[in-house]
């Protein structure tokens, strides 16, 4: 394998990244604050076909991305309602936004397009193009670094780098602010968080919305940016890779990336080799898709220690009166 190729894999790992990465980000957000989402793929889900479907009628991107994020907020708050007011069961409530993302996606897109759940192809301005940063294509032909730079780092739509500076503002909001303290204090005792005076509610629903808005940016992301469009259950379980990355990253968000980029790696891997020969064994792609689930459950088993989730994680609070 030469340098030019695993620049190529690399590059496809950042990419493939991209969405876990937002996702992971936004489980992150709302577990912290006690409410466990296993409807990222939901969110995902939603987003990708309402900035689709957006982005092909206006012609714009950004009118795209406005309703994907409009779109997965919307399921954000179902959650919440469910989870938070109703105080129902955070996994079920999970569950049904999946479902029915998945259902509405596919009855709207054929509604709407007559293309069998898609939406129409995206060109030209109904995508995020590539951006070239200062100096790329000056640099391209110095060794080692022009290939990096110009390659690897230079050529991505503007939701990569968004996700990229996402996780040092998740880190400094998370640990260096007074909002940061309390939502990871509404997860682990919400009672103390209460005595104080502090509205629980009022957190885990800024939480939850934060969730939405990052949901909101994956899914523009899988329709807009990495693909021409959206395409029946397009998501293909990457909320559900997300929550792995986000557990196998014990909720901290510089693990999360590190996560997500592993994933994107094996990912990428498989894509770019069907089938890998090894000269004395031929490994099928089965295996390379099934790995990272297979490496979670290694590592989190014996290597990292035991993934702790947040002590209120997944209990409706109920006020003391």
């Amino acid at each position: 394998m030469d340098f030019a190729t695993i620049i190529q894999i690399l590059d496809s790992t950042v990419r493939l990244a991209t969405p876990l990465l937002l996702a992971c980000l936004a489980g992150l957000f709302s577990e912290r604050s006690g409410i466990f989402d296993i409807g990222l793929e939901g969110k995902m889900l939603i987003a990708a076909f309402a900035s689709g479907a957006a982005a092909a009628v206006s012609g714009s991107v950004w009118i795209g991305l406005l309703a994907g994020i409009g779109a997965s907020l919307v399921f954000a708050a179902i959650h919440g309602l469910a989870s938070i007011t109703f105080r129902g069961n955070q996994l079920i409530s999970g569950v049904a936004i999946n479902f029915l993302a998945s259902g509405l996606t596919v009855l709207l897109g054929q509604k709407w397009f007559g293309l069998g759940g898609r939406t129409p192809s995206l060109e030209g301005a109904a995508r995020f193009e590539p951006i070239t940063l200062p100096f790329a294509r000056a640099l391209a032909d110095l060794p080692a670094i022009g290939p990096v730079y110009y390659e690897l780092i230079s050529g991505h739509s503007i939701l990569v780098y968004v996700a990229a500076v996402a996780v040092p503002v998740s880190a400094w909001l998370l640990y260096r602010t007074r909002f940061g303290l309390r939502l990871r204090a509404v997860g682990e005792n919400p009672a103390a968080v209460d005595t104080a005076g502090i509205s629980v509610t009022g957190i885990r629903y800024a939480a939850v919305a934060i969730t939405g808005l990052l949901c909101g940016l994956a899914g523009a992301y899988l329709a807009c940016g990495l693909s021409a469009g959206f395409g029946r259950e397009m998501t293909a379980g990457k909320g559900f890779i997300a929550l792995a990355a986000l557990i196998f990253a014990k909720w901290r968000p510089w693990h999360a990336l590190l996560a997500c980029l592993l994933f994107g790696l094996l990912e990428a891997i498989s894509i770019r080799y069907q089938n890998i020969d090894l000269g004395f064994v031929l490994i099928p792609v089965q295996f390379t898709q099934a790995l990272p689930y297979l490496l979670t459950v290694v590592i989190l088993a014996g290597f990292v220690g035991k993934a702790i989730p947040p002590r209120a994680g997944g209990d409706p609070y109920v006020k003391e009166r």
